[in-house]
């Protein structure tokens, strides 16, 4: 069917910027990411990657978030791609069941040294990025995901390098390639969630999409069908007969950035937890329990609602961020869902025992709501009270997911939150101006 070939040809002749609500979502999401970037600017995971970035040397290129320092084109993709998903605070959407921008964002950023001015051309291939990525995790299949596979890192590396195909306007030729490149290149894993590796996936993707357009361009060979046959991408990470019918249908009519849209997280922790940290926040708020007045806690999904929630025992706040356990004691012991519950730093141990309360249930007889995000999830929380009182909320759309998505102001109170008020001004006005010499100043 050639999909690499149309592909390669559907990225380089749509234009998104004829759809005004995807260029305000695009600029909403460099906001966000921003945000998320900044809140992580001190984390030891960053220190510790920049120190053997500059133990390795290499042209000072390109700006390092927070970091006052510059480094090579590709080492900076990787390093912003981390510093955007370290917190797991950044966006998620639902068809890539992963993070496009701390992939997409950064390898865009990292093509900004030459003298050619793309203006809006870099918002338009922003969204040509997270179209791809999403047609990519929709024609793929959820047994990529369930059989263990980080589809940020996964399908990542071939997003970005569609979307500096589109900023760059090389040719067919050249970006199939360059779709060759990445996909043989392309890896993560959810094991490494709850660890420093799992952000570095999404940046090693935004470091590989910079390195195999660089291939590409530069002449080198490579095979330009990668995504067809039985020996292609689809083939080899999902299903093939799935992503010939499904990953160039209607390719520009509409703009996956629109919807089902981006998540913008309300908090630091895997968005599969949210349904639930809403329902319990709003059981708590409508009913005055203690902790040790809980007997037991019942977390409802539908089978695989919670496949990213692989920690069920977190020793710390950071594998805490996969654990809807912790969420739920979190909560119930009256501590808030901020920044600082989920560092490096142990458990107390009465909450780590507490924990043993919590449950997982699976329900396939509840049917899901036809306005849920993701499709077809949903979470009941289900408290058991000491005198026998049974209390319980179900969420379908948990806050800031599309549907019920921060706005841009609500964005903004999260970077201000995160950073000083001018700070936040400055960031807004670099994105509203939208040239190439302000996009960088993000990366300030």
């Amino acid at each position: 069917m050639e999909l690499t070939k149309k592909l390669a040809e559907a990225v380089l002749v749509a234009d998104p910027l004829q759809d005004q609500r995807a260029v305000e979502m695009a600029r909403n999401g460099l906001l966000d990411a921003a945000a998320a970037a900044l809140a992580a600017k001190e984390d030891e995971g960053i220190q510790k990657l920049m120190a053997l970035v500059e133990q390795e040397g290499g042209a000072a290129q390109i700006p390092v978030i927070g970091q006052g320092k510059k480094v090579s084109r590709q080492a900076a993709a990787m390093l912003n791609g981390y510093l955007i998903h370290a917190l797991d605070y950044d966006d998620v959407h639902s068809d890539v069941r992963g993070h496009p921008s701390a992939v997409i964002i950064p390898a865009l950023l990292s093509q900004l040294t030459d003298s050619k001015g793309y203006g809006d051309r870099f918002l338009a291939a922003y969204i040509t990025g997270v179209e791809v990525m999403a047609r990519l995790g929709e024609s793929i299949g959820k047994a990529h995901y369930e059989r263990g596979w980080h589809n940020t890192g996964t399908l990542g590396a071939i997003a970005a390098v569609c979307a500096i195909g589109y900023l760059k306007q090389v040719s067919q030729e050249e970006l199939a390639k360059a779709i060759g490149f990445a996909g043989a290149q392309s890896a993560g894993m959810r094991k490494q969630f709850g660890s420093d590796m799992k952000p570095l996936q999404a940046g090693l993707a935004a470091k590989t999409a910079v390195w195999s357009m660089d291939l590409a361009c530069s002449g080198f060979g490579g095979n330009k069908s990668v995504l067809d046959g039985t020996l292609g991408f689809f083939s080899l990470y999902g299903d093939q007969e799935r992503a010939e019918s499904r990953l160039l249908e209607g390719y520009g009519t509409t703009w996956r950035i629109v919807s089902p849209g981006l998540w913008f997280k309300v908090y630091p922790f895997c968005s599969a937890a949210h349904h639930a940290a809403d329902a319990i926040l709003s059981l708590m708020k409508e009913h005055t329990f203690l902790s040790d007045q809980v007997k037991q806690a019942e977390v409802l999904f539908p089978p695989g609602g919670d496949a990213a929630l692989i920690e069920r025992t977190p020793l710390t706040g950071e594998e805490g961020r996969f654990s809807v356990e912790y969420v739920i004691a979190l909560a119930v012991f009256g501590q808030t869902l901020t920044l600082d519950a989920f560092t490096k730093k142990t458990i107390p141990s009465d909450m780590r025992t507490w924990m043993k309360r919590v449950s997982r249930e699976y329900d396939q007889t509840t049917e899901p709501h036809p306005e849920a995000v993701p499709k077809g999830r949903f979470t009941i929380v289900k408290l058991t009270l000491s005198d026998g009182t049974i209390i319980s909320k179900r969420v379908d759309l948990p806050r800031g997911a599309p549907g019920h998505a921060l706005s841009k102001e609500d964005i903004m109170q999260k970077l201000n939150s995160i950073t000083d008020t001018s700070h936040a001004q400055q960031i807004l006005q670099v994105i509203e101006d939208g040239n190439d010499s302000s996009y960088l100043q993000l990366l300030a």
